[in-house]
């Protein structure tokens, strides 16, 4: 092509050979430098004329091979192939070149099609070898069996077994925290072997979630479809589609190490507990009411909160949106638990279940029915598609005017007993089996026994409490002493408690006033008067020293300094210098500036003037410490 161009006319150095784009797929320009470049100075003018093998070489991409010869009519540069020179300004040569291209993407189309097709063939066969997960092998006649080594099936089946003991994909992960799970190595010379590895929790997500694990051959779950950026960049995005709808699914196609059922019980315990998807799992701790709770003045999920061991219920995510409002305030769990609680147990008793078992027996015994009718509905369509194929099969071929209406009516009726046998499958997968009497109305005589039972887990009582509650709304009122707890069953069923509204312990007027009275004493001489005075801290325990500084510090009631030690409260030195206490406590600790503690605890720092300016110092030379309100002048009163 050089050469031609040499030939005719071009001098030698302004032809320019482009073979940046070897290895590189021209399905995208973008990621193609030298055909970018070929764009770039075509647009610039630089370009007299465009020589190639042929038009379709220059992109697999019709979007950038249109724009390029788009910018070649504009820019008067033509195109040249072993056929012949196109000018783009000419109509006849833009219709040679436009039927180039086209027959160009039917070529490709049409090869790709049939290398598809032989994939998809020995898929449907189940013969098309797939990268197998760990535990599993390809024998010498290609044929997917278990891994032979035992280490490797232990560790997989103990997966399985962690996950159904847990319930949770963390948990599996904890369960494998001291032990080495295996993994195959993917890319260089020793890919395909197994290596030890700590085991993740995206690893153990897509370990429950592979079919293979089932014995099932899937083929066709990773769909790719291209999309659009905001700024035109064309990318493909592949997405994983549920093993139900992959193009292959073939069940018992080799040995597996979980049923298809556990597969598809695991898949819904996993959305159950993503909390991305919306999801509230039961979790660890004492608040029984933890995801399910609302507050009923802004309709937000309330969130729970620990204190000293003590849950408690709080609405705070209206606050980021700016939509928190007076009435949406926190409660104790411990008082809305009880309630909701005691209303549970109650309800559910032997006369209620022996209620809800008949109205059961009736839907029951309706749906059987039901079910009886669509079963000779599709007896009956079948009947009719038989006698229509016999009909058509008794015509003679060579009368096509009766043949063509008995193929219709044929087709017609097979689309009836298409339609009756769907509904029958849709209403036997609808249909939920009921749990045995006897065995409810034990569970409801055993329930208080044990709901209280010291082997029944919080986590345990959580999800009791959601398989028959479905949210609990708790509403307050400004200056009301009283809760209105909404109850929603799964049932559908509401109801609407009202509780005193829990107050919270406070410590009594006596013992302030003892320390109020004896404020210049050491807190362990006012600790020794409290007890003797028989006051105790509002958890019923005796005061000890750090009992009396927390006294000391919620209610002010520190003995006033002496004005001329020259010390100043870290809190006094923080609010003087513009920064935080944190700040000042970390010189403290680290004896950047020197301080003691008095007799009741708190550090007094000597704040003279040197120290005052070597601290101001260190504020405007250090880059982390931000201040958080203006500095009092040097020198001035705090």
């Amino acid at each position: 092509m050089a050469d031609e161009a040499i030939r005719l006319g071009w001098p030698p150095a302004a032809v320019i050979t482009i073979d940046a784009d070897l290895g590189h797929s021209g399905r995208a320009g973008s990621p193609r430098p030298g055909f970018a470049e070929l764009v770039k100075r075509v647009c610039l003018g630089e370009v007299g004329a465009i020589f190639g093998l042929e038009i379709s070489r220059f992109a697999r991409s019709s979007a950038d091979l249109q724009r390029l010869l788009e910018f070649c009519s504009i820019t008067d540069t033509l195109i040249i192939d072993a056929d012949g020179a196109y000018d783009l300004r000419q109509l006849n040569d833009r219709l040679i070149v436009g039927l180039k291209e086209q027959m160009a993407v039917v070529e490709l189309h049409v090869l790709a099609s049939r290398l598809q097709e032989s994939k998809r063939a020995a898929a449907r066969r189940g013969e098309l070898r797939l990268p197998l997960p760990v535990g599993y092998v390809y024998d010498a006649d290609g044929h997917t069996v278990l891994d032979p080594d035992e280490e490797i099936r232990a560790a997989v089946a103990d997966v399985f077994a962690a996950f159904a003991r847990t319930g949770s994909a963390y948990g599996v992960v904890d369960a494998f925290h001291d032990r080495l799970f295996p993994k195959r190595v993917v890319g260089g010379p020793w890919t395909g072997d197994l290596r030890g590895g700590r085991l993740t929790h995206d690893r153990v997500l897509r370990l429950l979630t592979n079919p293979t694990y089932t014995g099932a051959y899937v083929s066709g779950r990773y769909q790719a479809r291209r999309v659009v950026d905001p700024d035109g960049t064309i990318r493909t995005r592949v997405g994983i589609r549920p093993a139900e709808d992959a193009a292959v699914l073939i069940r018992d196609h080799h040995l597996a190490y979980a049923s298809w059922e556990t597969f598809v019980a695991n898949r819904q315990r996993l959305a159950d507990n993503s909390t991305r998807r919306g999801a509230h799992p039961p979790r660890e701790g004492t608040a029984l009411l933890q995801g399910i709770i609302l507050c009923g003045t802004c309709g937000r999920r309330m969130t729970v909160s620990y204190s000293h061991g003590r849950p408690a219920y709080h609405c705070l995510t209206g606050r980021a949106d700016q939509t928190h409002r007076a009435a949406c305030r926190g409660v104790r769990a411990a008082a809305v638990d009880a309630a909701v609680v005691q209303r549970v147990l109650a309800r559910v008793n032997p006369r209620a279940i022996a209620l809800a078992l008949a109205a059961a027996e009736e839907v029951t015994d309706r749906r059987a029915r039901d079910m009886r009718g669509r079963e000779l509905a599709v007896e009956r369509a079948r009947y009719d598609a038989a006698r229509a194929e016999r009909a058509f099969h008794q015509c003679e071929p060579e009368n096509r005017l009766v043949a063509r209406s008995l193929e219709q009516r044929w087709e017609e009726k097979l689309r009836l007993a298409n339609e009756a046998e769907r509904a029958l499958a849709t209403a036997q997968t609808v249909a939920v089996p009921l749990p045995a009497r006897a065995e409810l109305e034990a569970l409801a005589s055993d329930l208080p026994r044990l709901w209280q039972a010291s082997t029944t887990s919080d986590k345990d009582r959580k999800r009791l409490l959601r398989a028959l509650v479905a949210d609990v709304t708790v509403q307050s009122v400004v200056g009301d002493l009283s809760l209105r707890i909404g109850l929603r069953w799964q049932a559908g069923a509401a109801e609407t408690l009202i509780i005193g509204r829990p107050r919270g312990r406070r410590t009594a007027v006596g013992a302030i006033e003892i320390v109020r009275q004896q404020v210049d004493r050491p807190d362990e001489d006012v600790a020794a008067a409290l007890n003797a005075a028989g006051l105790t801290t509002t958890t019923g325990q005796p005061f000890t020293i750090r009992d009396v500084r927390g006294l000391r510090r919620r209610e002010q009631l520190w003995p006033p300094r002496a004005p001329d030690d020259g010390c100043l409260a870290a809190t006094d030195v923080a609010r003087r210098l513009g920064v935080t206490k944190s700040v000042v406590y970390y010189w403290l600790e680290q004896a950047q500036i020197d301080g003691h503690r008095d007799v009741h605890g708190r550090w007094q720092v000597p704040f003279s003037p040197d120290v005052e300016a070597a601290c101001r110092h260190r504020i405007l030379a250090s880059s982390r410490i931000k201040p958080q309100t203006p500095p009092l002048a040097p020198g001035a009163s705090v």
